[in-house]
């Protein structure tokens, strides 16, 4: 499971002005950006020459660094295990597990278990069962011990929310390397999420 909140998308304009500037080309933009908003029309010359620039590879496309995304997402911990191994060019803020996971009784909603036979999904409902036992024991108690046996316990399958910050150069990398992944969340992420970004098929999946 993985669900995206709150998107938004930045700094097309300064991309544009910014991928002119090695040939001194400002006249030659032909896009157009709504005053006061983040929408703007990309021209036919402006299109063209982006699409050279990523043609050429990276460190020609690096205007596509300056086009920013920000989101909410919420995606299992074993999602984002291999999230984590994109260091540059993500910034990403979580939901404390360590400090939040004892303030509630935990649910079968709060775990992405769509793919589990009935039988798993029983089992994973008396280890949340187990979770919430030791969660109450601990409020009561007070005792670390109590504490560290929700963590330890707690499965991979944990929906965690993060607000993320990316851009389209590190979109494009990811989409070429996740979109036939095995797992569903990769899956959504770059073969749904990703194209609905704004022009995305010119400056992410169709290059």
């Amino acid at each position: 499971m993985i669900k995206f909140e709150h998107t938004d998308v930045y700094g097309f304009e300064a991309a544009i002005r910014g991928m002119r500037n090695p040939k001194n080309s400002w006249d030659k933009s032909d896009s157009k950006c709504v005053p006061g908003t983040y929408s703007v029309s990309i021209g036919p010359d402006d299109r063209k020459l982006m699409r050279s620039l990523i043609a050429a590879g990276d460190d020609h496309g690096k205007f596509t660094r300056m086009i920013i995304v920000t989101t909410d997402i919420i995606a299992p911990l074993y999602w984002w295990k291999e999230f984590d191994t994109y260091k540059v060019g993500t910034v990403a803020d979580s939901c404390s597990t360590m400090h939040k996971l004892a303030d509630r009784d935990l649910l079968p909603e709060d775990f992405s278990t769509e793919h589990l036979y009935d039988e798993c999904y029983g089992w994973m409902c008396d280890i949340i069962d187990l979770l919430n036992d030791y969660r109450r024991q601990f409020k009561n108690s007070g005792e670390k011990k109590d504490w560290w046996q929700m963590i330890q316990l707690l499965p991979s399958s944990f929906n965690q929310k993060r607000t993320v910050q990316l851009n389209y150069q590190v979109l494009r990398r990811i989409y070429r390397a996740r979109k036939d992944h095995k797992l569903d969340e990769w899956r959504d992420f770059c073969n749904i999420w990703i194209p609905g970004l704004p022009f995305a098929e010119e400056l992410i999946t169709g290059v």
